[in-house]
């Protein structure tokens, strides 16, 4: 006997559609590794209906009183707060995340999120009007992109979706977005959430708009002509791609794309706060964050002494099914990610020790035990590159500058933190450190009113805050002769 698998469909204009031509995909539960719905693989024409839907309704968008589009996006986050159970399962599904983590870690932020926007739609404003020229004033004025083309990651489908349509809705855009082909099945559920939102309020159905579909879809969007912007949150291989496809006509590209996130332990640390703290940082999510604390620099002092709380802290935390409550992360997101995350563990150098982990756990579904590598040095592939699992490597470093030079020395640069109760050492480190983010004996908090983004290939760019906000407006000049 075999099981339907659900049906999920593109939100375009208001209405859920199939793919023009009818193709799909599979989309598979990472716990179970068995499909359980269908998605369609969008093709052009879907992009282009997708498109013409936002162009559509931006001029009626755009126009709104900002009060309105904050109503609008207040009763997004309501709507949000109560389907949260509905949200949750679909994203469970979509990821094999744990339930409680999912209601206790993502939901919350989320609407907060959004709340936060909404109020941020009335700030649309110029930083000075005066006059700089005898005889004439000169205003600024922050007016919407247009239509924004976004492209959300498989880590946290739900969240990133809302960190690309809560600023550019509440700044006056409209919004085509498309979830990673693994990961639709919350996407889709907040456009219809939105999308009733959107009806009850009386406003166009083309504010928001959601396509799904692979790498080729993605491409199809960014080259389209319709949109002013294309933003995505993705690997550094497919910010590349974006920014080199959104050149051809001069697009606005916004990037939040891979991270190395350092994590420089000094030896005046606290180590069993440093150690509990940062394994649950590196391990969150099974290590599917771009700002994951994955890679430990501690001072030669307390190597052995940290290494060895930290692979018993690793053998201790656990993955495993949604519904467990005693875990801390789930399934890696598919098989190419188990793939690639049990490649740089059978690669590893013949002066690495695995410390913990380092294996496959179970044969149903994607889960990766808790992983600590020591013995590291600093060309090291799995130094350099990204895992994006749960795994957390280990160097020393003799004093400050090696830490730095050590920090520093990837090509990522999104997130960092520092441990230590030396003040002054922890100003002079967040100074020297060149990542967009540096935490002080913390690591992996965010909070709405703070950016988030990083630098060199990490991307460019902010999301959260009033600084992502303001990257979904642009600016106009106009001076006006008082003669």
């Amino acid at each position: 006997m075999t099981t339907e698998l659900r049906r999920l469909r593109n939100y375009i204009d208001g209405e859920f559609r199939d793919a023009a031509d009818g193709r799909t995909t599979e989309v598979v539960n990472p716990a179970t590794g068995e499909p359980y719905a269908t998605a369609p693989l969008s093709g052009a024409a879907d992009v282009d209906a997708a498109m013409a839907a936002a162009e559509a309704a931006f001029p009626a968008w755009r126009d709104l009183v900002p009060g309105e589009r904050q109503k609008a996006l207040l009763k997004i986050a309501d709507a949000f707060e109560a389907r949260a159970e509905e949200l949750i399962a679909a994203e469970s599904e979509n990821t094999g995340k744990p339930l409680g983590l999912t209601r206790d870690e993502e939901i919350p932020p989320m609407i907060d999120q959004i709340r936060f926007f909404a109020g941020a739609a009335r700030m649309l404003e110029g930083r000075s009007a005066g006059e700089y020229m005898e005889g004439l004033t000169s205003i600024i004025r922050r007016e919407p992109v247009g239509v924004c083309a976004q492209v959300a990651p498989w880590n946290y489908p739900m969240m990133m979706a809302v960190w690309k349509f809560a600023p550019a809705l509440a700044a006056g855009n409209t919004v085509v977005i498309k979830p990673s082909d693994t990961t639709p099945a919350s996407t889709v559920l907040i456009a219809e959430i939105i999308g009733g939102v959107l009806a009850a309020l009386g406003h166009p159905q083309g504010v928001f708009n959601v396509i799904c579909g692979d790498r080729e879809t993605g491409r199809l969007m960014v080259e389209h002509p319709v949109p002013a912007m294309a933003s995505i949150t993705g690997s550094v291989r497919a910010g590349k791609q974006v920014a080199e496809s959104a050149s051809r006509d001069v697009k606005r590209v916004h990037l939040e794309l891979g991270g190395k996130a350092p994590v420089v332990v000094f030896e005046d640390t606290d180590i069993p706060k440093a150690v509990e703290d940062i394994s649950v940082a590196g391990f969150f999510n099974a290590g599917q964050d771009c700002t994951a604390a994955t890679r430990v620099l501690v001072h030669e002092s307390i190597h052995d002494e940290f290494v060895s709380a930290l692979a018993k802290a690793a053998a201790e935390t656990r993955t495993g099914a949604p519904d467990d409550e005693d875990v801390l992360y789930g399934p890696l997101n598919n098989a190419n990610q188990l793939a690639q995350v049990s490649g740089f563990i059978d690669r590893l150098p013949a002066h690495a020790k695995v410390e913990a982990g380092g294996h496959r756990v179970g044969e149903k579904g994607f889960f990766y035990a808790p992983t600590v590598v020591s013995g590291l040095k600093q060309d090291d592939e799995i130094i350099q590159n990204e895992v994006f699992g749960p795994v957390i490597t280990v160097q020393t470093f003799s004093d400050e500058a090696q830490a730095i030079s050590y920090a520093n020395g990837v090509e990522y640069a999104l997130a960092s933190s520092v441990w230590t109760k030396d003040h002054a050492r922890a100003m002079r480190m967040s100074r020297a450190l060149d990542f967009g983010c540096v935490w002080i004996n913390t690591h992996i908090p965010l909070v709405a009113e703070m950016p988030h983004g990083g630098f060199k290939k990490s991307g460019y760019g902010k999301d959260l805050s009033a600084y992502g906000f303001e990257d979904y407006t642009r600016i106009k000049h106009v001076m006006t002769s008082l003669g």
